[in-house]
């Protein structure tokens, strides 16, 4: 039997955003445990804005694992937060409403400001702003990307791969100290549970750097030409997939413009100051679609329409502080309310 370092992890109670919280049991076991092996365990839900002092007990169940390679006998445990019974969701856990079909497919594409002392890495001491976007996205070099940034995602990208997170790839943004990771994973929780644990890795890997990640979806601002920072989430069902075709495709467009209030309630706090139809947004009000159109609300790939509009799409109205979770759910919401044809592939 070994000691295994077992690091609970959920969602607090804050508003609008929720804030990761953790904290570490240990457990011995004959090896890496297994899910089902995982106890349920306890924490003051009065200092995380999820119960009162007199009743403050919340309940965490584990609901995914991961290896943590930055430790002898590490593991990540990805949980949701329950009452005192173990059978009622707390009012805060948005995991356990959404639906779960495991044809469905998201891939999240995370963007994020790395800060140190109040301002992004690279923008003058003192304040002030560096030369205006352009060779930033993509960028190679020390007077685009410096040197700490750079070690950052590159060992981002190595810790998330080492725990099995399916990470994507990664890249510079278009603005100076912003990058971008992104995420895939089959089924709504499954790819969800992803995300939050790579955002947590990247967080604690920036504490030894003495460097915040600001998911904030317009940092500086709305009246400065820079560009926000989004969560695009590509999606797909297994009827898009296979079967698609036109006539589907326009009615599932229908609909995301029917609900698009809704969509935009979830997407993430303060959208409004980045979806101002600028800086390749379209404007928070409205819905459109188009190919390869990164100012649409919604983005068709090239091989889409050729393909029988078939395939995935990618949704880019979320932002960068939106839960996954409620993105993924509402996105199925949305697509459940659209009939497939009898005797289609689902």
């Amino acid at each position: 039997m070994a000691k295994y370092k077992l690091e609970y992890l959920w969602l607090d109670g804050y508003e609008p955003v929720a804030n990761l919280r953790g904290k570490t049991t240990i457990k011995e076991f004959a090896k890496f445990p297994k899910l089902d092996e995982l106890p349920w365990w306890n924490f003051d839900g009065s200092s995380t804005r999820q119960a009162e002092g007199r009743t403050s007990d919340c309940m965490l169940k584990p609901v995914a694992v991961y290896p943590d390679t930055t430790k002898k006998n590490g593991a990540i445990v990805m949980c949701e937060v329950f009452m005192p019974d173990k059978t009622t969701p707390h009012p805060t856990n948005a995991r356990a409403t959404i639906p779960d079909d495991p044809g469905a497919w998201f891939g999240f594409e995370q963007e994020y400001f790395l800060y140190k002392d109040g301002a992004p890495l690279g923008f003058p001491p003192g304040g002030g702003f560096p030369p205006p976007q352009g060779e930033y996205y993509t960028a190679v070099g020390y007077k685009n990307v410096g040197c700490i940034a750079r070690e950052i995602v590159d060992t981002h990208l190595d810790l998330c791969l080492d725990a099995g997170i399916n990470h994507e790839g990664i890249n510079s943004e278009v603005a100076k100290g912003q990058w971008e990771f992104q995420i895939f994973g089959k089924g709504s929780k499954n790819a969800a549970d992803q995300m939050w644990v790579a955002r947590y890795l990247m967080m604690r890997l920036c504490e030894k750097y003495g460097v915040d990640v600001n998911w904030h979806c317009k940092p500086l601002g709305k009246d400065v030409d820079w560009n926000g920072s989004g969560m695009h989430t590509n999606f797909s069902t297994e009827y898009m997939r296979e079967a698609g075709g036109k006539e589907y495709f326009e009615k599932l467009m229908a609909a995301f413009d029917k609900y698009k209030n809704e969509h935009i309630a979830v997407y993430g706090p303060d959208n409004h100051l980045r979806l101002t139809g600028l800086h390749e947004t379209q404007s928070i009000d409205k819905f459109n679609y188009g190919v390869g159109n990164r100012g649409a609300s919604v983005r068709l790939p090239q091989t889409f329409i050729p393909n029988g509009y078939c395939g995935y799409l990618e949704d880019r109205r979320p932002n960068s502080q939106g839960d996954p979770y409620k993105i993924a759910g509402r996105i199925l919401q949305t697509i459940a309310t659209v009939p497939i044809k009898k005797g289609s592939k689902k």
